[in-house]
């Protein structure tokens, strides 16, 4: 499969008016579910809302002209809002784009190298402990708009934990009128879907929170309180640049782009199931980077393939890229025409709207039947995940939870690593009976890998006295590295002062591919190599002789 191989080109081979057709219906249900979407999470990115818009519109169809899905639907997701955010605080609009565009040229690289397979090695408990972290984080981040919370002046709340305090502290200035709007809210979401799954609940929520809030004369902040609404068009605009900027914000930058692949190959995933399809990671991984390169270029945020928004596509009928080419279309003309409108939509609602994306993306289920069935260094993995996600951010929970999970790791490999002795005198070792060990031979079954985590086995082998020779056997042995063929080095070394000699039998590939690069396997002698246990033990009963 060729690295970069958009599908786009592939379905405009058979194109036909009927998939045109539903194409443009999907692509304009999907714009209507994104619109609300992609304003509430540019204000839980810190940004202003048409931020939102901007980045479902630009990364939106450029990641579907170029990407590897035939469906996949591109935008502002939640999985971005935290570390968005603190992007925001610290560095500013300016850092935030410089952040992305880095972050498009890891996601090129990262598809250039053929990378897109690489994305299944990061631990299932790590992916599951930062989604429900994120979930968290943003549910926190919405009480203060929920309850309609006054902070006291000089408050300074940016990190979540920050947030969750300033929540605590200012509880007594809640205002009922919000809460019941944001109560409204949820009620909406959640029983609106029971009723019709065509138009989407965050709609019928804003409009109704729109009508209430003008009709009864709540006081209740709305988007135009708070921030200042632009109908304008993306425009370009390259960022500041400078190495000392690039340094601070490359681990940002380093998580936007892995929280991208992961989660865009992970929609990419879900609808090649739905469709019967198979997609090109490589290309999806360099369609993201472009697309989140022209998305900083036009004052957008970190878009990746939204889940949620790519089963809708799949469900209303989209079955190529044209239908996230219209839904990015769709979103620009409902940002030149009706922008200016959603100023009157109330803050509680958009914060309903983020708590139902949170409850969504938790993945609350999988968490809990992990905690009840997994191993303890699973478990252990997944709650340190999730706690660094919600106490520190986002770069610290994925940086410490691959060390934890990396080590816990080699050490479950090195514990599964056995060294046994053929006994003599057992009658009931399979091996005795089946195998006459000759006289002054000692045989050894190596199972498992060895690497410097289990490389001291080697080193702890318990030789009896008299022993002329000694026999490993190896063909359990998968992988080699070059701390455990020191430790083979040493031990055979130590045999050799002690005039024993070391017999190799049935060497896997790529540990005797090891051995001959480092001239092991000259050093120790090529007859010291043989293809079975029968003639090692024939070659040792000629040397005991």
């Amino acid at each position: 499969m060729k690295i970069f191989q958009p599908k786009l080109f592939s379905a405009l081979k058979d194109y036909s008016l009927k998939k045109g057709i539903s194409d443009v219906v999907a692509g304009i249900i999907v714009a209507i579910i994104a619109l609300p979407l992609s304003i509430a999470l540019a204000i839980a990115s810190g940004v202003s809302p048409e931020k939102g818009l901007y980045t479902a519109i630009v990364a939106g169809f450029v990641i579907a002209l170029l990407g590897g899905s035939n469906v996949n639907i591109s935008g502002p997701t939640a999985a971005f809002a935290t570390i968005v955010a603190g992007i925001v605080a610290s560095y500013g609009t300016e850092g935030l784009v410089l952040a992305t565009i880095m972050a498009g040229l890891i996601l090129i690289v990262m598809g250039l190298c053929r990378f897109g397979v690489l994305i299944k090695y990061i631990p299932y408990t790590i992916t599951t402990g930062f989604t429900a972290g994120i979930a968290v984080t943003i549910v926190i981040g919405q009480l203060k708009d929920f309850f309609g919370l006054t902070f006291a002046e000089g408050t300074h709340a940016v990190e979540t934990m920050e947030k969750l305090t300033a929540v605590v502290r200012s509880f007594s200035t809640v205002n009922p009128e919000s809460v019941l709007v944001g109560l409204l809210g949820l009620v909406i979401l959640i029983v609106w879907p029971k009723i019709s799954k065509k138009i989407p609940g965050s709609l019928i929520a804003v409009l109704v929170g729109v009508l209430v809030v003008k009709l009864l004369g709540l006081e209740v902040n709305t988007i135009g309180d708070l921030y200042e609404i632009s109908r304008t068009a993306p425009s370009f605009s390259v960022p500041a640049f400078s190495l000392s900027a690039v340094r601070e914000l490359l681990p940002s930058a380093f998580t936007i782009a892995i929280l991208a692949g992961i989660e865009s190959l992970l929609s990419c995933v879900v609808s090649d199931g739905m469709i019967g399809d198979k997609h090109n990671s490589n290309t999806e991984l360099i369609a993201q980077g472009v697309g989140n390169i022209c998305s900083g270029l036009f004052g957008g945020i970190p878009a990746t393939g939204a889940i949620a928004r790519t089963a809708a596509n799949v469900k209303n009928g989209g079955r190529t890229p044209i239908a996230g080419m219209v839904h990015g279309l769709v979103l620009l003309l409902i940002l030149l025409v009706l922008m200016p409108y959603a100023a009157w939509i109330p803050m509680p609602i958009i914060a309903a709207i983020l708590f139902m994306v949170a409850y969504n993306m938790s993945e609350w289920r999988q968490f809990v039947g992990i905690c009840k069935t997994a191993p303890k260094s699973d478990i252990a993995v997944l709650v340190l995940t999730f706690v660094l996600t919600v106490v520190f951010d986002l770069v610290v929970a994925i940086e410490i939870g691959l060390l934890v999970a990396v080590i816990l790791f080699m050490k479950r490999m090195a514990d599964v690593t056995q060294v046994r002795t053929w006994s003599r005198n057992d009658e009931n070792s399979e091996d005795s009976r089946l195998k006459e060990i000759p006289p002054a031979t000692q045989v050894y079954d190596i199972d498992g890998p060895m690497f410097f985590a289990s490389s001291d086995k080697l080193s702890a082998l318990a030789v009896e006295e008299d022993v002329q020779v000694i026999i490993l056997r190896m063909g359990s042995i998968p992988a080699l590295d070059v701390s455990a063929l020191r430790a083979l080095e040493t031990f055979c070394e130590a045999c050799k002062e002690n005039n024993i000699a070391v017999l190799l039998s049935h060497v896997s590939s790529q540990p005797l591919a090891v051995m001959k690069k480092s001239g092991f396997y000259e050093g120790l002698g090529a007859d010291c190599f043989v293809d079975n246990i029968d003639e090692a033990l024939a070659r040792a009963e000629e040397i005991v002789k």
